[in-house]
């Protein structure tokens, strides 16, 4: 583990000497080590091991006037390694099973949310009101904090403290809130600034249940408060009321928050997250970014979470039963809330300088220390703060300051008495200061094994009078993590002002995210269809439907492929089959027996040949053919070859094609206009070396169709998602103009990619895919398949990921040269993000059917046409509804590493949010093409007047075989 330490001296572990860790637990005035504390901490402990922290007499000081009483009372303070382990482990579990809401036995922790759930990015920025109460005991802070962003100049807060009497700290509950909203008031008629629209981030450190970020219910006042009427309360409403009462501002309590909260949200940006933060000051606790999934009470499976852990009131009697002493029972007793914070009463500022008073005490009683003399104040609860042990403890002060404190509360000390003292200032900080590392780095592990990482990197903000005020405390805090979490990588970053700035910025950054999610929907709204919208399309296209099989003018040119019947099971023989439809090619052989058996190869189309004239395309393909054919020992043969050719075509009979026009990015010249499969017998010419028997022209949906067919008789529709998409189905004959014949039924290719090129779908572009089409390099043309297909969605969500970035949603406002490149967002990616988190819905693409049929729907079961084993079922349209597994840390983590090999760094929110954009645009081309499907199957129904009908759908596509939803 390597620890990088801010504001406090960096100490490496592999650099640290015996003798370098005795100096650094040195009492004051260089005095020898108190003990060999660090047995359990530094290099020289961990070459000893156990067998050192088995003999605890080992290394105590021995002072001149030291006796077994005095050895008796130091040693109690002393923690090992495997007790600091114990602790370490007890704690951990306890988390883990709060986390899980597991009530019987009751945890140790609470593990509260705190609905905290983004860190900062530095763009937040305007001014904030705070007010914090408990961060520092008896007293109440208001502060005015101006946020500037990352590029601003730093404006340091106003602040203003006020003393809160006993009487109000342990009187009513409203007494305590007028007398905040009082304080308030008097801070704000202060400041010059406007006071119109303020907003407050409320900080309130005692344990809270949150059920939201401005709801919080107090559990049990600590530190000092016992005010009536509160426990159960909700506090912000309290505060709002009393607010409300003295009628000076109209505030808006916009969030609570802990101080732990705070300090973590406060804390600067830097080269790692700072996702922890630990606070030491009149109470102790910590708060960390938790996987929202691991926490049970929230029900959600999205992003994180900040969890407040109050490990104050952490109490395993196994684990901190062998470190108590007979000093904490006595405080414990004597306390207000007797058996209560068991853990921060070990470590918490208030509590530190009562227990020096206990053992000193209880030295003086015995005759060891002061002449056996006491005085009232010694006697008296409360008399010696936590910074006179501060102060007794620290080398700078010298003797003399520490005899100036012991005779302010009337003692006579000698030289020998201010050395002891020093040496039980020392002895109860240090444990305190081992049992905070034993505790921090249990939630370090839980950190490490929740996002399953080997080493983590993390940063811990830590703030509080503790850790201001005392740098041995902070030292030892150190090196004790370093032991007990060696795989993490920890930066220390002390608070820059208490968590004032902090709570400011869990304000700043609820009204940030508030304004980024009104933006995101207000952009994602157009994709979000309803019921209507979709009837529409389907009623839209149902009327094209009819108008092209007529003959009439409309988006749907509905061509008559002449394949007249399905398979029905008993076809055989070997055949030829070209694939040509998309960025890729491929030659097939299929050897139909008892089963279908087919070996294939792909070849890539390159771009230059795809735009390049049509001899070269065709020559191109026919090569490919002849290599095939030689790695499969089929030179020289002359097997019959279907040609599947996936672009809008007229057909003028089963192996007679003219193509229309290009789609999908071909553009090769001198074909449109021209029989296709002449094309390609014109390139066999060429070639001479090769006999190729072209005997059918089909498009790959009826391929698709026709390939499920032989394994389902009852497949009478295709379905392409791929690049491009397309639908064809078995229409009945007398309703299609230009074929003879009244009988019987043709299959017709619908080619509904150019659905909506007559404005019809209008209603439903947005200002992304018009701009996708005016890029494309046939704009107007083939508006529907650019809302669906694989070629196009990619572009959509670049353009919706620039715009969002450009209002300062994404990537902090921060335009990359990368996402300004035309294509770059594959459609692959969509695929990837959306496969890292698993859908709890039924896929949009049944949804969208179930949507649009109306009461009389047909049974639909949708099957693909795979390279390897055709017809095999893909998935059921609506016969079964999923209810998957949530997504995880891993599943986040999959999503950032795809964008970030696309150059875009970003944080957990902005991955969240480019998963919104991907599942928005995914999930209406999925709607779209459900429509589409619903006006084929309704069509085909109301021909053959069935009430109800079964019918199989083909689908291939790799947007389809590939997209999870």
């Amino acid at each position: 583990m390597s620890l990088l330490v801010i504001g406090v001296p960096h100490i490496a572990r592999q650099e640290l000497r015996p003798e370098e860790s005795g100096q650094l637990l040195c009492v004051p005035g260089g005095q020898p080590p108190l003990w060999k504390l660090m047995d359990s901490i530094g290099s020289a402990g961990l070459r000893q091991g156990e067998e050192a922290l088995s003999h605890p007499e080992e290394g105590l000081p021995r002072p001149s006037d030291s006796s077994e009483l005095v050895q008796e009372c130091l040693q109690q303070f002393k923690v090992t390694r495997a007790q600091l382990q114990q602790i370490q482990a007890s704690l951990l579990g306890s988390m883990e099973q709060a986390l899980r809401g597991q009530a019987s036995p009751a945890p140790a922790v609470r593990m509260l949310p705190t609905y905290v759930g983004s860190t900062p990015h530095g763009t937040e920025q305007g001014d904030f009101v705070v007010l914090e109460l408990g961060a520092t005991g008896a007293s109440l802070r208001v502060l005015w904090v101006t946020l500037t962003g990352i590029e601003g100049h730093r404006v340091e807060p106003r602040s203003q403290e006020f003393v809160i009497p006993q009487a109000v700290m342990l009187g009513a509950g409203q007494q305590l809130f007028d007398f905040a909203a009082h304080c308030l008031s008097e801070f704000l008629d202060a400041q010059p600034m406007s006071k119109q629209g303020l907003q407050l981030g409320f900080s309130f450190s005692f344990p809270c249940h949150q059920t939201g970020l401005d709801r919080s219910t107090l559990i049990s006042w600590t530190k000092g408060f016992r005010c009536s009427g509160v426990e159960g309360q909700d506090v912000v409403q309290l505060l709002r009321d009393a607010i409300q009462r003295h009628g000076a501002y109209n505030i808006d309590v916009v969030a609570v928050v802990n101080d732990t909260v705070g300090t973590m949200m406060g804390c600067e940006l830097g080269a790692r997250p700072c996702e922890v933060g630990l606070v030491v000051d009149t109470g102790t606790n910590a708060c960390y970014m938790e996987e929202a999934r691991h926490v049970a009470v929230l029900d959600e499976d999205r992003g994180r979470v900040c969890v407040s852990v109050e490990w104050g009131s952490f109490s395993d009697a196994g684990a901190l039963g062998p470190v108590l002493t007979t000093f904490d029972h006595t405080l414990d007793h004597e306390s207000l809330n007797p058996g209560a914070q068991r853990f921060e009463k070990m470590i918490g500022g208030l509590y530190l300088g009562e227990l020096v008073r206990l053992v000193l005490a209880h030295l003086a009683r015995r005759g060891v220390l002061f002449g056996g003399g006491t005085s009232p104040a010694l006697l008296s609860r409360g008399s010696i703060l936590l910074e006179h042990v501060a102060e007794m403890e620290d080398p700078s002060a010298g003797a003399a300051r520490v005899h100036a404190i012991l005779q302010d509360l009337g003692l006579s000390p000698g030289a020998s008495d201010v050395e002891l003292v020093q040496h039980v200032c020392a002895a109860v900080c240090t444990r305190a200061a081992q049992l905070c590392a034993a505790a921090l780095a249990a939630v370090l592990s839980r950190l490490q094994h929740g996002r399953e990482q080997q080493t983590l990197q993390v940063a811990v903000a830590t703030g509080g009078r503790v850790c201001e005020r005392h740098p041995r405390f902070c030292s030892i805090l150190q090196g004790t993590v370093m032991l007990l979490a060696p795989e993490c990588d920890v930066s220390f970053i002390p608070s820059v002002d208490g968590g004032g700035r902090g709570v400011a910025m869990v304000t700043a950054v609820a009204a940030r995210l508030a304004a980024h999610r009104r933006l995101l929907e207000e952009t994602l709204a157009p994709f979000r269809l309803n019921h209507d919208q979709l009837a529409a399309v389907q009623a839209q296209m149902r009327k094209a439907m009819v108008k092209g099989l007529r003959g009439e003018a409309s988006s749907l040119r509905m061509l008559p492929t002449f394949v007249r019947a399905t398979p029905d099971g008993s076809e055989r023989g070997d055949f030829l089959a070209l694939d040509l439809g998309g960025t890729n090619f491929r030659v097939l052989l299929v050897r139909v027996t008892t089963g279908v058996q087919i070996t294939s190869q792909i070849y890539s189309i390159p771009e230059s040949v795809a735009q390049g004239s049509g001899k070269q395309l065709f020559d191109h393909i026919v090569d490919c053919i002849m290599d095939f054919q030689q790695k499969q020992g089929l030179s020289g043969q002359s097997l019959p070859l279907g040609f599947t050719f996936s672009f809008p075509c007229r057909q003028l009979g089963l192996d007679q094609g003219i193509l229309l026009n290009w789609t999908k990015g071909f553009n090769a010249s001198d074909c449109e206009g021209q029989d296709v499969v002449n094309l390609l017998r014109e390139a066999i010419t060429r070639r001479q070396a090769v006999e190729l028997n072209v005997v059918a022209i089909v498009n790959d949906t009826v391929g698709t169709m026709m390939s499920c067919g032989y394994e389902d008789p009852r497949c009478e529709i295709g379905l392409i998602v791929g690049t491009g998409t397309n639908a064809c189905y078995m229409e009945e004959l007398r309703n299609v103009a230009g074929v003879p014949g009244d009988s019987g039924r043709m299959c017709i290719n619908m080619e509904w990619g150019a659905f909506g090129d007559d404005g019809s779908l209008a209603m439903l572009s947005t200002c992304f895919d018009a701009s996708v089409d005016q890029a494309s390099i046939n704009p107007g043309k083939q508006r529907f398949e650019k809302m669906i297909s694989g070629m196009y969605l990619g572009e959509i969500v670049r353009h919706i990921l620039l715009h969002l970035t450009s209002l300062g949603v994404l990537f902090r406002g921060q335009q990359t040269q990368r996402l300004q490149t035309r294509d770059i967002f594959k459609t692959k990616f969509l695929s990837e993000i959306e496969r890292c988190l698993r859908p709890t819905l039924p896929p949009p693409l049944q949804g969208a059917f179930l949507s649009t049929v109306g009461d009389c729907w047909p049974w639909v079961v949708a099957r693909s046409a795979l390279e390897d084993e055709v017809g095999e079922a893909m998935t059921h349209l609506f016969a079964l509804s999923s209810s998957l597994a949530p997504s995880d840390s891993l599943a986040l983590r999959q999503v950032r590493a795809i964008l970030e090999d696309l150059g875009l760094p970003l944080t957990s929110d902005d991955a969240l949010m480019v998963l919104e954009v991907c599942q928005a645009v995914s999930q209406r081309a999925a709607q779209l093409c459900g429509a589409g499907v619903a006006a084929v199957v309704e069509k085909i129904r109301e021909n053959r007047g069935l009430e109800k009908l079964a019918v199989s759908v083909g689908v291939d596509g790799t947007l389809y075989k590939l997209h999870p939803q």
